[in-house]
């Protein structure tokens, strides 16, 4: 990974905490700008060991994205920069972000090809307490087909992204959220476009 990835990554990172350059400079000792400086301007070229793996753990995030070693034997799956919505959806980004690495041992016993695998943000409260907002969610793209029993599923809908548990029923779907706060829709099989199953997701601790 380059440095322009590496920085590009921690400024992803620190966004979707909703943390500034700022604060993340003064969490590792070092002045307001520091970060600011990294990211936009390249100095430092590259961040030192400690400050590296500091801001890793803080924001949840794999110490290779921030420019540390790539642990032999895992594989790359893509990140795609978009949140889908634990709620009515939202609108679908193209632009994808520093891969997630994974160990290929969690993706044989998940039944997952890494080349049919991605990762998106989850957004929202609807699918709560199962996914939370935040959560990066683990989508393979080889199980497109909702079948009878309810299976979590990130799909599109009038071009928004959205993620909820899906059941078919004959040529309807039923979108349901797993927060009961929230409703339940039936829908045409036609209306959704399935990106895919959800088998796994991963969750920083605060």
């Amino acid at each position: 990974m380059d440095s322009g990835d590496q920085r590009r990554a921690l400024e992803q990172a620190a966004a979707a905490r909703g943390e500034s350059l700022a604060a993340l400079s003064r969490l590792i000792g070092r002045n307001a700008a520091y970060l600011q400086q990294f990211v936009t301007r390249g100095s430092p070229r590259v961040l030192a060991e400690a400050d590296r793996r500091r801001l890793a753990r803080y924001l949840g995030v794999a110490d290779a994205a921030l420019g540390g070693p790539v642990a032999e034997g895992l594989v790359a799956v893509a990140r795609v920069d978009a949140g889908a919505a634990a709620g009515r959806g939202r609108v679908v980004e193209s632009e994808r972000i520093s891969p997630l690495l994974l160990d290929p041992a969690l993706l044989r016993r998940l039944g997952v090809r890494a080349d049919m695998a991605s990762t998106v943000r989850v957004e929202g409260a609807s699918m709560e307490p199962t996914l939370c907002d935040g959560d990066e969610i683990l989508v393979d793209g080889a199980r497109r087909m909702p079948g009878p029993r309810p299976a979590i599923h990130v799909f599109r809908r009038d071009g928004m992204l959205a993620v909820k548990r899906l059941r078919l029923m004959g040529g309807e779907v039923e979108l349901a959220s797993d927060n009961p706060d929230y409703g339940r829709e039936i829908v045409p099989v036609r209306a959704i476009e399935v990106v895919g199953r959800v088998v796994w997701m991963h969750r920083a601790l605060v």
